[in-house]
C-alpha cells in the first residue's frame, strides 16, 4: 500500500499566511505543529473544516485537540490535525494566552473528479477543456454532433458560456435571467428545461468520459432583467448609492452631448458626428470644459451654502452657546460634514468645530461680525478646494472619455464604430434611463423623485489597474465620476451589501441559481471573477459545493498579482486558475510558461511522505486561447496553432483551447456579436464544407494526438519536465515518469510569424537526445492544400480550409520523415545518446520521441529501486528483482546495522576532519564549495536537507555527482577499510553504488539521496534500540540530542583513556592499529567539535563529567560511562583529576572543580533509579582501579590496583588536609602564557566555613578559564577570571558529594565517616557530617546579598552591585569580583538545592533571567558589569585589556551548558513554589528549549554551539557542537 500522505504546517507567532496558498489532496493528512515561537505557550488551533458527517459552516470555527506522541516533556513532536476528505477552502488560526488570533491561512482542498461508467478518476493534470459559446450549439437535439467534436478531438471536459436566457445585447455573459433554461434552445412545439440538459450532461460524462462546466456570473444582470425593475435595490441606484448622483448627471450630460453631436450642432466647434482625427477629439475635451462642466456645476454638490452656515453661526454666538467637547473627539479646525444623501450644497459645518476654532474676544456685535468674517472666509477657501478637487476629476473624465473614444473609433485594433449614433453614442452610458427622452433640465428635477431615482442603476464593468479587492461602486470611490469604468452597457451592477439581510431577494435569487447549476454541472468557471465582491461567491460557492462536494472551480484572474491571485484561490477554494499561451510574445517566454505551470525538474529527488507544507502556485489550466481574447492567426499566423498547442498540451497541468481554434477559425468568435452556429462533426466531411467538420479540418488530428499524449502524460506519471530552448523558434519540452524513468520528448517548430513575409532559417541544428528512443508517438505538420480560400459563411462559424494536417502516429524512428538518427555516441559506463537531425522539422510542424533508458541502466535502475523498496513502497513502480544478488545485498540492511555498536555508528554518522585525519583520512571536500562537516553519513545528511525539498539540482554537490563517482566511493570505501561489521555495511552500500555508478548521470543525484535517506533511517533505528527508554521513547528534541552522544562518543586511532584493571567486565579490546598488540578501546568523550574533538586536546576532565550525565548515563551508555569515570579514576594525584587528560603525555592538574564534577557523576550514576540497570559503581567497595603512571599510559611496573571507595576518601582527604602542589615541568613548555605564580596549585577546606577554596590571581582553576595571551594588551599571562577563593558551584558540588557519602555511610555502602587531617601539628578526625551541616549553617550568610544597608553578613556594602543575587564567589583576592552577577550560583542551585532558601532562590533566579539569559545562552556576566562585553574575538589583538585575544571569552559571551542548569534550576524552585508559579515556569522553559530545537535542526553539525554573542548572535570563534551543550538541554529535558 502507498504511504498515507503527511504535510506539516508549522505555526509562527504573528504569521498570517492568506496570501500564501498551500493545496492538498483529498486522503492527505495535515499535521499543524509549533515553530519555535509558539513552543512553550498554551496555544489554540481553531479551523472550520468540519467533523466528519458535519455540514461545512465557513463562520463555525472548532478548536483541534493537540496529540503527544511521546509524551509532553517538550512541544517539538506535539501536533494537532485534520483528516482532509472533502474539498474546498477553509481557514484556520491560532491563538495563545489572551490573543485570540496570533496567526492564520487557508488550505485548499483539490475536488476528485471522475469520468465513465465505472466512476473512475480523472487527475486535475489529465484535463483537456473545450469551451462553447453556448448561444452557438443552436437547439439541444443538435448538441450531441456539435459537441463531438469535442469528444473526437480527444478532449474531456467542456465548458459552456452561460446556458440561461440572454439580455437584449445578446452577449454570453448579460443574462436577462439567471434561473430559467433559455428558450431559443427548444425547437418549436418544444420546451427543454434544466433536467433535459442534466441528462446530456450525464450521458457526456458516462459514455463519452467527458465533464462538463458552465460559467456563473455572480457581478451584474441583464439591464434588460424584468426581476431588477421590480428589484431596483439589488443595482447600485440614487436612492441606495446616493454617492453616485454627481456621477449620474455627468452621465447624462454626456448623454445630451451625444444628441447633440448627431444633430450636429458642434460641427462649427469643430466636433463632427463621424470622429476620425486627433483634431475631433481635441474638440471633445474643450467642448466638455466649455460647455458641459460649466451648465452642471457638479462641485456644487461637495460644497458649504455659505450664508446660511454664517447665518446659523451668527446665531449660536448671540445666544451665547458654547462649544461641546465631547463631539469634537479632542480634534482641533474646522469640520465639514459631507451630505450623505449628496444634495448640492448639501455639505454642513459642525457647529461644535466652528466655536471651537472661532472664539469672539467678547458678546458685543462688533466682535461677532468679525468672528462670523472668519468663517465666512475659511468656508469660502474650503469651497474654492473642493472645486479644485472636482476640476480634477473632471479633467481625468475629459481624458478617460476621449481615450474612449479613440479606441473605439480610430484605433486600428478597436471596433470602429463610425458616427456618433444614438445606438453608438459618444461613450457608453454608465447608468440606465427607463424614460422617455427629456431634456436636460427635466431628468434634474427627477433627483428629487425617490421612486424615479431608484431606477437610475450603474452599469458593470472592469476599472485598467484597480485593486481587485476594492468595490468600485462602494461611497469612497469615485470611479464612476472620473469615468474610469470600461463599462458594459448592456449589464446593470448587483449591489450585495454585507450579508444576505442587506439584500434578501438577490442573495436568494443567486443562491438558489447556483445551486442549479452546482446540481447539473461538474464544475463552474467563476465569470468577472476578480471584481466579483469575495463575500459573495464565497458564500455562492458554500451552496454549491452542498449541492455537489467535488465541485471543479475556475476563474481568470487579471489582479497582475500572484499573491493577489491567491487571496481569492484561498477564500474561493479556486481548484485551477486560467492562464494562456496567448500572454506569450514568443516561443522562448510560451516554454517558460510551460516550466512554470507545472511538475517538478527532471531527476528531482524523492520526497518523504512525511514532509512540510510547502507553499504552491495556483493549479494552472493552461489553454492555446481564452474564448474572449483575440484570435492567434490575426496575432500570429495559422501555421503556429499546431507547435503552440503542442508546447501546451506536455504542461504538467490542466490543458485546454475554445472551439474555433482547432478549426483555424482566423477571426475573434465573438461572445456579444456571433450568432452563427457551429459546424457539425462528420468524419466525411470534406475539405470545403462550411456546416460539418472531420478530422481532416484544420488542426483537429494533430490535438487529438495531442490531448491523448498530454492524458496518457498524466495518468502514468510523467510529472517532471524540462523545457529547452533549441533556437529562436524551436521549444523541446521532455516529460519524464520518475519511477519508469520514460520520457516523451516534443519538438516543436513555432511560427510566430507568417513564413510568406518571414524568412525561416532552413538549417536546423541536430538535438541529442539521452537513453533509447523507442518510437516517435507522433510526427505532425501543417501543410497547405487545394481547397479554395477562406470565405466567412454566413450560417456557420468555418475555419481556414486551406491548411490541414500531416500526421503519423506510433512510428519507428526510422519510418519518420521529419527526423532521423545519425549516430549513438557513448557518454559515460551507460548513458547513450542519440543525435537526431531533422530533415522537414517546418514551422508549423512538432514530432514527439518516446525515450527509455538504454536497456542495462534500466534494468539496473529497476534493480535499485527494487533494493530501495525494502525502506518505502514508493519504490516498487519500476522494480526488477535481481536473480542472483551480490554476497553484499543477500542481508537486509537493519540485520547489518543491529550488529553495529554506538561506537561504530560515530564512525558510520559523525566524525570531523580533524578525528578523520587521525586515520590518513578527512572530510570530502567539494571542488568549488566547502569541506562537508563530518566524513559520515550526516556531513551529506545536513547538505542534501536544505537540497531535497528545493530540487536544487543545480547544487555543487548535485553538479559533483553528476561529474564523476569521487563522493559515492569514498562514502562506502571509508567503511569498507574497517573491520566488521562496519565493513559489511560498507559493502552493501558500495554494492548499490555499483548500480548506481551505471545509470544516466542526471539521476544519479536522486538515487545517492534515496540511498543515503535510507541508510542513515536506518542507522538511526540501530542507534535508538541501543539507548535508553527515555530516548526510545523522547520526543524528536530527545533523540536529536541523544545523537549527540554518538557525535561526541568514539574511539580514535590512540587510546584517549588509561587502562583499565584487568579485573573488570565489558571492557572493549582491539588490535592496535600502530602496534599491533592487543589494547582497550574504550570510548572517550571529545570536549566540542572542531576544535576539541582529537589528539591532546580531546578529553578534559572537567568537561567529560559536565556532559556525562546528559550524554551517557540518560542515554542508557552504562558501561561506557563506568569505564570513563573509573579511566579518571586512575589518574587522581594531589586529590584532583586532570583538567586535561592531554593523552597522558600533557595531563595538567590545574583545575580546581573536575574532581568534584566527577563526584558528581559517581552519585549520580548510583541513584538513578530509572536508568536500568544501576552503574556498577553503586557498591563502590568492590570496583577496583588502576592507578597509573600517566606519562605511559599504559599498564607497567608502577601500577596498582585500589577501590574505588579509596580513591574518594583520596581525593576528599587531600582537600580537608589542604593541597598545595607547583605543577610538573612548570614553564613555558607546558603554558607559553602563565606567569610562575600561576603554576602554583592550590585548594583547602577553610576550617570557618567548611567551603573549598583555593587558587590565586594568576591561575583560574574554574570553567571560566581564560588566561590573557596578549603582550601588546599587558594582559598576558593574567586570568581573566580567576575566580580564587570559594567559587559558588564549587561549593554546592562539594556539599551535594559530601552529603552523598553521609547517607553512603549510614547504608553501609561507603567505609569511611570522615578523615584525619593535620592542623597546628596534630592529626586530627574531621567528620563528613559535621562538614555536611557545617556547609549547610555557612552558605547562605556567606553568599547572599541581600543588599541591605544593615545586613551584618555583608562585608562589602559598597561592592554590592546587583542585589537579590548569590555572589559568585567568596573571599576572592579582587572582593569585587565575589559580586559579580554570573550564572554559576544556578549549578549549585540544582546539585545542593538544600543550601538555597526557596524564596531567595527564586529572587535570584528572576535576576539572572532578567540579565543573564539570551535566545540560547547564559551571559557569563552581568551586561551591567564594567567589564562585560558580549563579543568574542580570539584573533583580535589590540590595545584593549579586557577584550585584545579573547580575553572577554567569559565575560559577556552567552554560553549555553549554564542555561542547563539555569532552567533546572528554575524547574526545581517553581515546584516548590507550585500553582502558577510551576506552570509559568514550564512555558518559559519550553519557550528557551525551543530555540535549541531549532538551532539543532538547522545546524549542519547537528549540534549545540559552545558559545554565541551577545544576544544569541553567531560567534565564529565557538566550537559548532559541543559536549556539555547538549547534555544539560537534555538533562532539562529529563527534568520536564
Amino acid at each position: 500500500r502507498e504511504q498515507a500522505q503527511i504535510r506539516v504546517l508549522m505555526l509562527n507567532d504573528k504569521e498570517n499566511l492568506q496570501r500564501t496558498l498551500f493545496r492538498l489532496e483529498q486522503g492527505f493528512e495535515l499535521q499543524f505543529r509549533l515553530g519555535p515561537s509558539l513552543q512553550g505557550k498554551r496555544v489554540m488551533v481553531h479551523t472550520n473544516y468540519p467533523l466528519e458527517g458535519q455540514v461545512f459552516e465557513r463562520n463555525n470555527f472548532r478548536v483541534l485537540a493537540w496529540n503527544y506522541p511521546t509524551g509532553r516533556e517538550d512541544d517539538s513532536d506535539k501536533f494537532c490535525s485534520l483528516d482532509l476528505k472533502i474539498a474546498g477552502s477553509y481557514e484556520y488560526y491560532f491563538g495563545h494566552g489572551d490573543t485570540e488570533q496570533s496567526g492564520r491561512g487557508y488550505i485548499v482542498v483539490d475536488p476528485v473528479l471522475r469520468v465513465g461508467a465505472d466512476s473512475h478518476v480523472l487527475p486535475l493534470d489529465c484535463i483537456t477543456i473545450q469551451t462553447y459559446l453556448a448561444k452557438c450549439l443552436g437547439h439541444l437535439d443538435d448538441w450531441p454532433i456539435r459537441l463531438r467534436v469535442s469528444k473526437e478531438s480527444g478532449y474531456n471536459m467542456i465548458h459552456f458560456t452561460p446556458l440561461q436566457t440572454l439580455g437584449e445585447s445578446r452577449s454570453c455573459y448579460s443574462l436577462a435571467d439567471q434561473l430559467t433554461f433559455s428558450p431559443e434552445f427548444s425547437p418549436a412545439g418544444q420546451n427543454y428545461t434544466w433536467a433535459d440538459v442534466g441528462a446530456l450532461v450525464e450521458k457526456l460524462q458516462k459514455e463519452w468520459n467527458m465533464l462538463c462546466i458552465t460559467d456563473v456570473v455572480y457581478n451584474h444582470t441583464a439591464a434588460n432583467s424584468l426581476w431588477i425593475k421590480e428589484h431596483p435595490e439589488c443595482g447600485y441606484n440614487l436612492v441606495n448609492s446616493p454617492h453616485l448622483r454627481p456621477a449620474w448627471v455627468l452621465d447624462r450630460a454626456i448623454w445630451h452631448l451625444t444628441t447633440r453631436i448627431v444633430e450636429g450642432r458642434y460641427k462649427a466647434k469643430g466636433l463632427p458626428t463621424d470622429i476620425t482625427n486627433e483634431s475631433h477629439l481635441t474638440a471633445i475635451r474643450s467642448v466638455l470644459q466649455q460647455d458641459v462642466y460649466p451648465q452642471i456645476k457638479l462641485w456644487e454638490f461637495f460644497q458649504v451654502k455659505v450664508d446660511n452656515a454664517v447665518e446659523q453661526f451668527r446665531a449660536l454666538l448671540q445666544n451665547g452657546t458654547k462649544t461641546d467637547n465631547t463631539k469634537t473627539d479632542g480634534k482641533k479646525g474646522l469640520k465639514i460634514i459631507q451630505d450623505q444623501m449628496y444634495h448640492r450644497y448639501g455639505n454642513t459645518v459642525d457647529m461644535n468645530s466652528a466655536l471651537e476654532t472661532f472664539i469672539p474676544h467678547s458678546s458685543s456685535p462688533q466682535h461677532i461680525e468679525e468672528c462670523c468674517g472668519w468663517l465666512r472666509q475659511k468656508l469660502n477657501e474650503l469651497n474654492d478646494e473642493q472645486y479644485q478637487i472636482v476640476h480634477q476629476h473632471e479633467e481625468q473624465a475629459a481624458n478617460c472619455i476621449v481615450g474612449n473614444v479613440l479606441y473605439e473609433r480610430l484605433a486600428d485594433h478597436g471596433p470602429k464604430l463610425g458616427p456618433v449614433n444614438r445606438k453608438n453614442p459618444l461613450v457608453t452610458r454608465y447608468f440606465t434611463f427607463p424614460y422617455q427622452d427629456m431634456t436636460l433640465e427635466q431628468e434634474m428635477q427627477l433627483l428629487d423623485q425617490p421612486d424615479k431615482m431608484c431606477h437610475f442603476l450603474a452599469h458593470n464593468g472592469w476599472v485598467m489597474g484597480d485593486d481587485p479587492l476594492r468595490n468600485f461602486a462602494e461611497p469612497g470611490s469615485n470611479v464612476y465620476l472620473r469615468r474610469e469604468l470600461i463599462c458594459w452597457g448592456d449589464s446593470v451592477k448587483l449591489r450585495y451589501g454585507k450579508k444576505p439581510e442587506d439584500c434578501p431577494y438577490l442573495w436568494a435569487h443567486m443562491q438558489k441559481y447556483t445551486e442549479i447549476t452546482a446540481k447539473y454541472f461538474h464544475g463552474v468557471r467563476l465569470d468577472n471573477c476578480h471584481s466579483t465582491p469575495l463575500h459573495v461567491a464565497e458564500a455562492m460557492l458554500d451552496a454549491a459545493r452542498v449541492v455537489r462536494p467535488n465541485l471543479y472551480v475556475i476563474a481568470e484572474l487579471f489582479t497582475g498579482s500572484e499573491l493577489i491571485d491567491n487571496v481569492f484561490v484561498n477564500r474561493l477554494g479556486i481548484s485551477s486558475l486560467i492562464r494562456e499561451a496567448m500572454s506569450a510574445a514568443d516561443s522562448h517566454e510560451e516554454g517558460r510558461l510551460v516550466y512554470r505551470y507545472g511538475g517538478e525538474p527532471v531527476g528531482a529527488f524523492v520526497q518523504p511522505s512525511l514532509r512540510p507544507l510547502m507553499p504552491s502556485i495556483a493549479h494552472a489550466m493552461f489553454l492555446d486561447v481564452t474564448h474572449d481574447n483575440e484570435c492567434p492567426i490575426q496575432r500570429r499566423s495559422a501555421l503556429d496553432s499546431l507547435p503552440s498547442s503542442a508546447i501546451v498540451s506536455m504542461a504538467c497541468c490542466a490543458t485546454g483551447s475554445t472551439r474555433g481554434y482547432d478549426e483555424l477559425v482566423p477571426h475573434q468568435i465573438s461572445v456579444v456579436k456571433e450568432e452563427r452556429f457551429y459546424p457539425k462533426w462528420n468524419p466525411s466531411a470534406t475539405p470545403s464544407s462550411t456546416g460539418e467538420v472531420g478530422s481532416q479540418t484544420g488542426i483537429i488530428a494533430g490535438k487529438l494526438a495531442l490531448n491523448k499524449l498530454h492524458q496518457e502524460l498524466a495518468v502514468q506519471g510523467f510529472i517532471q519536465v524540462y523545457v529547452d530552448q533549441v533556437d529562436a523558434d524551436i521549444v523541446a519540452v521532455t516529460r519524464h515518469c520518475p519511477s519508469t524513468h520514460q520520457s516523451v520528448v516534443s519538438v516543436c517548430r513555432t511560427a510566430f510569424w507568417d513564413p510568406k513575409t518571414h524568412q525561416y532559417d532552413t538549417n536546423v541544428s541536430p538535438m541529442f537526445i539521452p537513453g533509447k528512443i523507442e518510437e516517435v508517438v507522433l510526427e505532425a505538420r501543417t501543410v497547405e492544400r487545394h481547397a479554395g480560400s477562406y470565405v466567412k459563411d454566413d450560417n456557420y462559424i468555418n475555419g481556414m480550409p486551406e491548411y490541414t494536417v500531416e500526421i503519423k502516429e506510433h512510428i519507428p524512428l526510422k519510418d519518420s520523415t521529419v527526423a532521423k538518427s545519425s549516430g549513438v555516441t557513448s557518454k559515460g559506463r551507460s548513458e547513450f545518446v542519440q543525435e537526431i537531425t531533422f530533415q522537414k522539422l517546418t514551422p508549423g510542424s512538432v514530432i514527439a520521441f518516446r525515450v527509455s533508458l538504454d536497456p542495462k541502466a534500466q534494468r539496473l535502475v529497476g534493480v535499485l529501486r527494487f533494493y530501495l523498496s525494502q525502506f518505502s513502497p514508493k519504490y516498487r513502480r519500476g522494480s526488477v528483482m535481481e536473480e542472483n544478488p551480490p554476497e553484499a545485498l543477500q542481508k537486509p540492511l537493519a540485520q547489518l546495522m543491529s550488529k553495529l555498536t554506538l561506537a561504530d555508528l560515530n564512525i558510520l554518522l559523525f566524525r570531523c576532519d580533524s578525528e578523520e585525519q587521525e586515520d590518513g583520512g578527512g572530510c570530502y571536500s567539494i571542488p568549488g564549495w566547502e569541506t562537508l562537516k563530518y566524513a559520515g553519513l550526516q556531513g551529506l545528511m545536513s547538505v542534501l536537507a536544505d537540497i531535497r525539498p528545493n530540487n536544487d539540482l543545480g547544487h555543487p554537490v548535485c553538479a559533483n555527482l553528476r561529474q564523476g563517482d569521487w563522493l559515492i566511493d569514498f562514502v562506502s570505501n571509508r567503511l569498507t577499510m574497517r573491520e566488521e561489521p562496519l565493513a559489511q555495511v560498507g559493502q552493501w552500500l558500495g554494492a548499490m553504488f555499483n548500480y548506481l555508478k551505471h545509470i544516466p548521470r542526471y539521476l544519479i543525484p536522486c538515487y545517492f539521496d534515496a540511498i543515503l535517506v535510507s541508510t542513515y533511517t536506518t542507522a538511526l533505528d540501530a542507534a535508538y534500540k541501543l539507548m535508553s527508554s527515555f530516548i526510545q521513547n523522547g520526543s524528536s528534541f530527545v533523540r536529536h540530542l541523544a545523537l549527540g552522544s554518538i557525535q561526541m562518543c568514539g574511539v580514535g586511532r590512540f587510546p584517549a583513556l588509561p587502562p583499565l584493571s584487568t579485573k573488570l567486565e565489558a571492557v572493549p579490546f582491539r588490535i592496535s592499529p600502530i602496534t599491533e598488540q592487543k589494547e582497550q578501546c574504550c570510548v572517550s568523550l571529545a570536549a566540542g567539535l572542531p576544535h576539541f574533538s582529537s589528539g591532546i586536546f580531546r578529553c578534559w576532565g572537567r568537561d567529560t563529567f559536565i556532559a556525562l550525565r546528559g550524554l551517557m548515563l540518560l542515554t542508557g551508555r552504562h558501561t561506557e560511562a563506568r569505564n570513563i569515570i573509573l579511566a579518571f579514576a586512575g589518574t587522581l594525584r594531589h586529590g584532583l583529576i586532570p583538567n586535561l587528560l592531554g593523552e597522558g603525555r600533557c595531563a595538567r592538574y590545574n583545575c580546581r572543580d573536575a574532581v568534584w564534577w566527577w563526584l558528581q557523576c559517581i552519585q549520580v550514576g548510583g541513584y538513578l533509579s530509572y536508568l536500568l540497570p544501576p552503574l556498577e559503581i553503586t557498591s563502590i567497595e568492590n570496583v577496583q582501579i588502576l592507578r597509573t603512571n600517566l606519562n605511559q599510559m599504559c599498564v607497567c611496573a608502577h601500577a596498582q590496583e585500589q577501590f574505588l571507595y579509596d580513591v574518594i576518601q583520596e581525593a576528599l582527604q587531600r582537600h580537608l588536609e589542604g593541597i598545595s602542589f607547583r605543577e610538573r615541568n612548570a614553564g613555558p613548555k607546558i603554558d607559553m602564557n602563565m606567569r610562575d605564580e600561576g603554576f602554583n596549585v592550590a585548594a583547602k577546606v577553610d576550617p570557618a566555613t567548611g567551603f573549598v577554596t583555593g587558587g590565586n590571581r594568576f591561575n583560574c582553576g574554574t570553567w571560566m578559564d581564560k588566561m590573557g595571551e596578549s603582550e601588546r594588551a599587558r594582559n598576558k599571562g593574567m586570568p581573566a577570571t580567576p575566580r580564587d577563593g570559594a567559587a559558588v558551584e564549587i561549593v554546592g558540588l562539594s556539599k551535594s558529594a559530601v552529603r552523598w557519602v553521609v547517607e553512603l555511610h549510614a547504608k553501609g555502602l561507603f567505609p569511611y565517616d570522615g578523615a584525619k587531617v593535620h592542623r597546628d601539628g596534630k592529626e586530627v578526625f574531621i567528620s563528613y557530617s559535621q562538614w555536611n551541616q557545617q556547609l549547610q549553617q555557612s552558605f547562605e550568610a556567606a553568599f547572599w546579598v541581600s543588599g541591605s544597608p544593615n545586613d551584618p553578613n555583608e562585608k562589602h556594602p559598597d561592592l554590592v552591585h546587583k542585589r537579590g543575587i548569590y555572589k559568585d564567589s567568596y573571599g576572592a583576592s579582587s572582593p569585587w569580583c565575589d559580586y559579580q552577577l554570573r550564572p554559576n550560583f544556578t549549578i549549585a542551585m540544582v546539585v545542593a538545592p538544600e543550601l538555597f532558601t526557596v524564596e531567595r532562590a527564586w529572587k535570584a533566579l528572576e535576576v539572572a533571567e532578567k540579565k543573564l539569559l539570551g535566545p540560547l545562552g547564559m551571559k557569563t556576566l552581568d551586561c551591567d558589569d564594567m567589564v562585560y562585553c558580549g563579543v568574542y574575538d580570539n584573533a583580535l589583538d589590540n590595545d584593549n585589556y579586557n577584550l585584545a585575544k579573547g580575553f572577554n571569552y567569559h565575560q559577556g559571551p552567552e554560553w549555553l551548558w549554564p542555561v542547563g542548569y539555569f532552567l533546572r534550576a528554575k524547574l526545581y524552585f517553581a515546584k516548590k513554589l507550585g500553582g502558577e508559579t510551576y506552570n509559568t515556569t514550564v512555558t518559559l522553559v519550553k519557550n528557551v528549549l525551543s530555540r535549541h530545537y531549532t538551532h539543532l535542526e538547522r545546524s549542519p553539525w547537528k549540534g549545540l554551539p559552545e558559545l554565541t554573542n551577545e544576544n544569541g548572535q553567531y560567534c565564529p570563534f565557538s566550537c559548532e557542537t559541543q559536549a556539555w551543550s547538549l547534555s544539560t538541554v537534555l538533562e532539562v529535558l529529563f527534568d520536564l
